[in-house]
């Protein structure tokens, strides 16, 4: 928080912050914010040469408001009109102040409570169907933004946040200090809310699988080196890791071949013998979808002319395979040092 703090301070002596701050700050959409703005009355009141926002830490507490409601599963307008209500309260309404922005008790949502601007999202009554914020702890801002806007199911904000870390930190940093703690929130908050919290998993998964082919798309592969066949094993639906690893090997122009969930043994050994891989790479989330017999079998794969067949370097990879590998199994403990094997075993 201390961050958010210096900049809503450092913002509040310059004039006021821009959009993008603002949206940066909280996890916001820079197009939300204007559409709130336009549509609810929830903007700067000021206008920089009349035209350009400049948000003061009034409007950045209005803001706080509108998105703790949001973020409790008030529909926004009826959200917007609870914070007008609230900010009415706590502060005289401004002489320059348009009509369509008017504070009046009157507007408030009858029987919705008006959290004080700035304050803690409130925590969904027995009535409520949304869940609350995520439990990151302190994480990056960027981590924290991302969980604000997966609460909200705010899609754009997802996507925008999501380019951007990556951008930033690079895919490995952006997955090991954004999106694995957002991602392993929405698990610690599944177990606690159970179904209520499904589409939050399912959204926020849906958007890091498309920022991940988008950063993957950005290079084409490099000629003369070894294709790396990855696939989850029979049973096993839990892909992004997989994804991710896919992603990082197309950043390095290291050609990939992603057959994603649950691939069948015969599919799989067709695939080995079609593509001639240099690695393959078998995920298992869980002990029950992990089998040495499956490692075994596709490390027996040939191809090639008589006399000179190869066979694949297999990896494993995922919690599932703990303490049950052969000692000679190559089982990379995390993105970063598979990335490092599979390098090494395509440019050979």
């Amino acid at each position: 928080m201390d961050d958010a703090v210096g900049t809503l301070t450092r913002g509040t002596a310059e004039g006021g912050l821009t959009t993008g701050a603002v949206a940066r700050l909280l996890g916001v959409a820079p197009t939300t914010l204007r559409s709130w703005d336009r549509r609810y009355g929830i903007g700067p009141a000021s206008r920089e040469g009349g035209r350009h926002r400049r948000w003061t830490s009034a409007d950045i507490g209005l803001l706080e408001c509108m998105c703790g409601l949001t973020n409790a599963g008030m529909p926004p307008a009826e959200a917007a009109r609870a914070a007008l209500a609230a900010a009415s309260r706590d502060a005289p309404a401004r002489p320059d102040e348009p009509m369509s922005r008017s504070r009046t008790p009157s507007s408030r949502t009858p029987g919705a409570s008006s959290p004080t601007p700035g304050a803690s999202p409130p925590t969904p009554g027995a009535s409520s169907h949304a869940p609350g914020a995520l439990p990151v702890g302190r994480a990056r801002r960027e981590c924290r933004g991302l969980a604000r806007a997966a609460v909200r199911l705010d899609a754009q904000a997802m996507d925008e946040l999501l380019d951007a870390a990556i951008d930033k930190y690079g895919l490995l940093a952006a997955w090991e200090s954004v999106i694995m703690p957002t991602l392993h929130a929405v698990g610690r908050k599944w177990e606690t809310v159970g179904e209520r919290y499904v589409e939050v998993e399912h959204l926020l998964s849906w958007h890091v699988s498309s920022a991940l082919r988008r950063a993957a798309a950005q290079r084409a592969p490099t000629a003369g080196s070894g294709v790396s066949l990855l696939a989850c094993t029979p049973g096993e639906s839990h892909t992004l890791a997989l994804e991710a690893l896919a992603a990082g090997l197309a950043q390095q122009g290291l050609p990939v071949r992603m057959f994603g969930a649950a691939l069948p043994v015969e599919a799989m050994e067709e695939a080995v013998r079609r593509t001639g891989p240099a690695a393959v790479v078998l995920w298992a989330q869980s002990r029950s979808t992990a089998s040495r017999a499956l490692m075994a079998r596709v490390e027996s794969i040939e191809w090639g002319v008589r006399g000179a067949r190869r066979r694949p370097a297999v990896l494993v990879a995922g919690p599932g395979w703990a303490g049950q590998l052969p000692s000679r199994a190559l089982h990379p403990s995390g993105l970063a040092e598979a990335l490092d094997v599979l390098a090494a075993i395509s440019r050979r």
